[in-house]
């Protein structure tokens, strides 16, 4: 027996299925704690008291789609939490409260997004939310009383991307995007009327953004790479806009920060290049760190802290296993475990992920992660493996190390898995990110070209058994790679990726009007005839009849982001070209497959898909597909298993 075939496969279910608690927060007053769970399938809140969490029960009564973030008020009394309808992204405000057990539509308006703008400890019973209401494109700021649902307007939009507001529910400045696809930051001034405050370039708008006011309202603290390559953490005076730098690192953004939760004070602050470092700016919490990086083995994560600061909850971010959870009290000096998120992964054969820095052609430096079968010995197989490039979505984000169930997915199934931070990815410095301009389909295609030529010439990837598979910008990546490049991959998997980037700018939800100069700055213009000619030369769907090598497609039918039509575009193309395709649909989902029914029966139909293309282990579909309401219009034939996985449904 081959030590692969010692390897048990890993049901999906356990690797996609809702966890068991996650998203674990204190009550603002420290007796409480609240988490995600299942309650017939569907993850809801729960919340117990916080020493006896055995009493927890469910507050929120969601039965479809799950609830997949929320938040404490300062009452410590309610819950508030959002939700959509099939993944439209029109979100609506809940609370749930724990003492009456009555969840409440806080926004009950059709076709409406609510966002929550501020949550002040001053305002137990109120929070400030954003609404496009009035105008679609546009988000109003009003004052909400969570326990009535009687709103007030407090700001106007006039056309603002976004609002910057502190503790007293002052709107302090607003954002702009400029046509340079740069912003400016202004504030209130007389007569109704805005002056500028600053002036962001547009090389510095991405990796410059506000954090948020210390205690007396005066410093407003931010993100910011004017003037230099990688943003700092800094604190501008709120009247003279002068700069402190406050925490640095030359390879890499500011990436996260520790507030004390009443003082507003900065206390530490991380820089991800490979991984996650912090650098700890006050001593007051020096020690505390310190000690919970003895408790457990991981990257050291504060979730949630108490009001008064006495407690925190804990976890510790691991490669290869579950994450668990602590509650730990400061006074006390002790951390006490709670659970961990998923304690089925807990003992299995789970593989370990490797940082790489992989040059490009140009001589740009690409974070980068890989994850191999944990049967492979070593950084590199002992022979070249089937391969699986799965590019990052945004695309103005960024992979990072830690657990990936796609990344342990594959790698279970006998692939090397390769995640890359190419061009345009986020968290590395402005001159990385902005050489991704104009350059989707191009330079940041080229990327991920070289780092699969550097997975096969360090001895990890296959040349002719090498798969692309991504979502949303990673899915444009995929048809980018079966297009342009119509040989290199041997198979592609696109979820909810665009097809044709001047319908993609043409369809942009309506809230996303406030920004669109950013976009067609970074992207292209597809408002001028010379931007659509050089969108169009970028559109995969321009060379669909180049695609040689098979393609699955996922796509929810009310994605508001990357619509149907960006799917259905190209899937007629291929057809007009007697080209194969599997296409798969989900009728209640949006931009991703949010419902895990879903979420199961799309990687079960992926799966065979990759193991007929690359001859790699796969479990078969089973029973996936309960509960899903999956559709295949097109394509069974193509996938093993497919059809009468349909039939048996």
């Amino acid at each position: 027996m081959s030590q692969q075939d010692r390897v048990p496969l890993i049901p999906r279910q356990v690797l996609f299925g809702n966890p068991d608690r996650t998203q674990v927060k204190i009550s603002p007053d420290g007796r409480k704690i609240g988490y995600l769970a299942p309650v017939s399938g569907v993850l809801n809140v729960w919340v117990g008291p916080v020493d006896d969490l055995d009493a927890a029960r469910p507050v929120t009564e969601d039965t479809y789609r799950g609830i997949r973030s929320y938040g404490w008020a300062y009452t410590s009394e309610h819950i508030l939490y959002v939700q959509d309808k099939g993944g439209d992204e029109n979100w609506r405000l809940y609370s749930a409260n724990l003492d009456t057990g009555q969840n409440n539509d806080l926004t009950p308006v059709e076709g409406v997004q609510a966002r929550i703008q501020h949550i002040s400890p001053k305002y137990p019973g109120e929070i400030l939310i954003g609404l496009n209401e009035r105008d679609a494109r546009l988000h109003d700021i009003y004052r909400l009383d969570i326990l009535t649902g009687q709103r007030e307007l407090v700001q106007e939009n006039p056309g603002f991307a976004a609002f910057e507001t502190d503790d007293e529910y002052d709107v302090r400045f607003a954002m702009r995007v400029t046509s340079d696809g740069g912003s400016e930051m202004l504030r209130p001034g007389e007569d109704g009327q805005w002056d500028l405050f600053l002036k962001i370039e547009m090389e510095d708008m991405l990796p410059t953004y506000p954090i948020g006011f210390n205690k007396r309202g005066d410093v407003l603290f931010m993100a910011d790479c004017r003037g230099r390559d990688t943003s700092a953490l800094v604190a501008l005076d709120a009247v003279t806009a002068e700069r402190t730098v406050l925490a640095q690192d030359k390879r890499a953004d500011v990436s996260d920060v520790l507030i004390h939760p009443t003082e507003k004070s900065i206390q530490a602050a991380a820089f991800t290049y490979e991984r996650k470092e912090w650098t700890v700016l006050d001593d007051a919490i020096a020690s505390d760190l310190e000690y919970l990086r003895s408790v457990d083995d991981g990257e050291v994560e504060v979730a949630s802290r108490s009001l008064d600061d006495r407690l925190w909850v804990v976890l510790y971010v691991v490669d290869n296993g579950p994450v668990p959870f602590y509650l730990y009290d400061r006074a006390e000096r002790e951390a006490r475990f709670l659970f961990f998120d998923r304690p089925d992964l807990d003992g299995l054969p789970l593989a370990s992920m490797r940082p790489a820095v992989i040059p490009s052609r140009d001589g740009l430096n690409m974070v980068s992660y890989y994850t191999l079968p944990v049967w492979c010995e070593g950084a590199v197989p002992s022979e070249p493996l089937p391969m699986v490039l799965v590019p990052h979505g945004g695309p103005w984000g960024r992979d990072v190390w830690g657990y990936h169930p796609s990344h342990q997915w594959l790698a279970n199934r006998g692939y090397a898995v390769l995640s890359v931070n190419f061009r345009a990815s986020l968290g590395f410095g402005k001159a990385f990110l902005n050489a991704g301009n104009r350059e989707w389909g191009a330079k940041m295609h080229d990327d991920l070209l070289d780092a699969v030529d550097w997975a096969i010439e360090t001895g990890i990837a296959d040349p002719d058994r090498v798969a692309i598979m991504g979502g949303s910008y990673g899915g444009y990546a995929t048809l980018a790679g079966l297009t342009f490049t119509p040989t290199k991959f041997a198979c592609g998997v696109d979820i909810v990726g665009p097809a044709n980037l001047v319908t993609l700018l043409e369809t942009t939800p309506p809230y996303w009007a406030p920004q669109i100069e950013m976009l067609t700055t970074r992207v292209g213009d597809h408002r001028t005839e010379q931007g659509r000619e050089f969108l169009k030369s970028r559109s995969p769907l321009t060379y669909a009849g180049r695609i040689c090598r098979p393609l699955l497609i996922g796509q929810g039918v009310n994605d508001p982001r990357v619509k149907q039509a960006e799917s259905d575009q190209i899937v007629r193309a291929m057809q007009d070209n007697d080209i194969p395709v599997t296409y798969v649909l989900f009728p209640d989902e949006g931009h991703g497959f949010a419902r895990p029914e879903n979420r199961l029966s799309f990687n079960a139909v992926a799966e065979a898909f990759l193991a007929k293309c690359l001859e790699g282990r796969f479990e078969p579909i089973g029973e996936d597909f309960e509960g899903s309401t999956i559709s295949v219009p097109l394509g069974t034939r193509y996938v093993p298993g497919l059809s009468d996985a349909l039939d048996v449904r």
